[in-house]
């Protein structure tokens, strides 16, 4: 193998090799991305330059090109900082992840706190001017004094396809449970790779951090001496946007759906602890099940920061994990005190909603 640096080419032999070089921000057919005052925002090395730019220049107003969890938290911590926020986002609704119900909330909640949101936008070309850029394109036109751009990632693959690695799903390297690739002894783990989806039984791409540690430890553990299988991604996020956490785990109806499945959902709305405790706020819980297995399938839940919104959609991805109906879910013993749920979690409650609605019975 041979390394590159600033001194020159260093040759190193190897037993086994491990391929972990990531993914790197999508960069639209936009003219004048490059410009001065124009972020790409995916490496550490990236949020430094944002973060100099911000402490020198001291922009007043920004646009960000996409609404999904990275364009949204910046949008917050640019609000936080005292910086006019305006969001453009190619979708109907942003945090296209979730269901349009839930992104409509979110797109509230930003305007809330004074970020312009505007949907159904593209952006095409970006000038300067006067000190100042110019954003324009189909339905967009906004003077502004930075630019974030975050549509997303693309695996970097290119070190694998030079050495013979074959790519699958959206470009991403092809690997088996245990990581490994068609080239004996060299692995691939991370965002440059594929991601085996565990409701979908089969590879998918999902460039998570969670999904790159769990790869790496089978990778890391394979290539010494190990027999460890990914056991597979559910997609299980979650953001924080101003007092709304908003989480997501498994799959869609739609998704599930396109996928061949009988799934159907239910919607609730119940406080996050006993009514009678001070300070309880509403968890709304979307829950999707398979109408003739009972399965879980996928689960949505949002709510005010410090709902447990986030440990309350882990609990949807621990069923998940293990295969459980959407009633066994009200078997678990979870934890309860009136300050923080009810005799019945929220959880709980919502696949017990689900289950009355569908009258699937084991």
């Amino acid at each position: 193998m041979t390394v590159s640096t600033d001194e020159g080419q260093v040759q190193f032999d190897y037993d086994k090799l491990l391929i972990a070089t990531g993914a790197r921000p999508i960069r639209l057919n936009i003219n004048g991305w490059n410009l001065p005052g124009v972020f790409l925002l995916h490496t550490m090395k990236d949020s430094f330059e944002l973060n100099k730019y911000l402490e020198t220049a001291n922009p007043r107003r920004a646009v960000i090109v996409g609404a999904g969890y990275i364009g949204l938290e910046m949008a917050d911590a640019l609000t936080h900082r005292g910086i006019e926020v305006v969001i453009a986002s190619r979708t109907p609704t942003v945090l296209a992840t979730v269901d349009p119900g839930f992104g409509e909330v979110v797109q509230e909640e930003l305007k809330r706190h004074g970020v312009v949101v505007r949907t159904g936008v593209g952006i095409d070309s970006i000038t300067s001017s006067a000190n100042h850029l110019h954003v324009t394109g189909n339905g967009f036109d906004e003077n502004c004094d930075m630019v974030l751009i975050a549509v997303g990632v693309t695996p970097n693959v290119e070190l694998g396809i030079e050495i013979g690695i074959p790519t699958g799903v959206k470009g991403a390297l092809q690997v088996n449970r245990r990581m490994e690739t068609t080239i004996p002894d060299i692995y691939v783990a991370g965002d440059c790779g594929e991601t085996w989806h565990q409701l979908l039984d089969r590879n998918t791409y999902l460039p998570l951090g969670t999904t790159a540690h769990k790869q790496g430890r089978v990778a890391g553990e394979n290539a010494v001496v190990g027999e460890r299988e990914f056991a597979g991604s559910l997609g299980t996020q979650v953001v924080k946007l101003f007092n709304l956490v908003i989480a997501r785990t498994g799959l869609r109806q739609d998704e599930a759906r396109r996928e061949g499945l009988d799934a159907v959902t239910t919607e609730l709305a119940v406080n996050d602890h006993k009514a009678y405790y001070p300070g309880a706020t509403t968890v709304r819980c979307l829950v999707t099940g398979d109408a003739k297995t009972g399965r879980l399938l996928g689960a949505q839940i949002m709510g005010t920061w410090g709902a447990e919104i986030s440990k309350r959609n882990d609990i949807f991805a621990a069923a998940l994990f293990n295969e459980m109906t959407v009633d066994r879910v009200s078997d678990l013993d979870l934890s309860y005190t009136p300050p923080l749920s009810s005799p019945w979690d929220p959880v709980q409650t919502a696949c017990q909603a689900w289950s009355m609605e569908h009258r699937v019975r084991e």
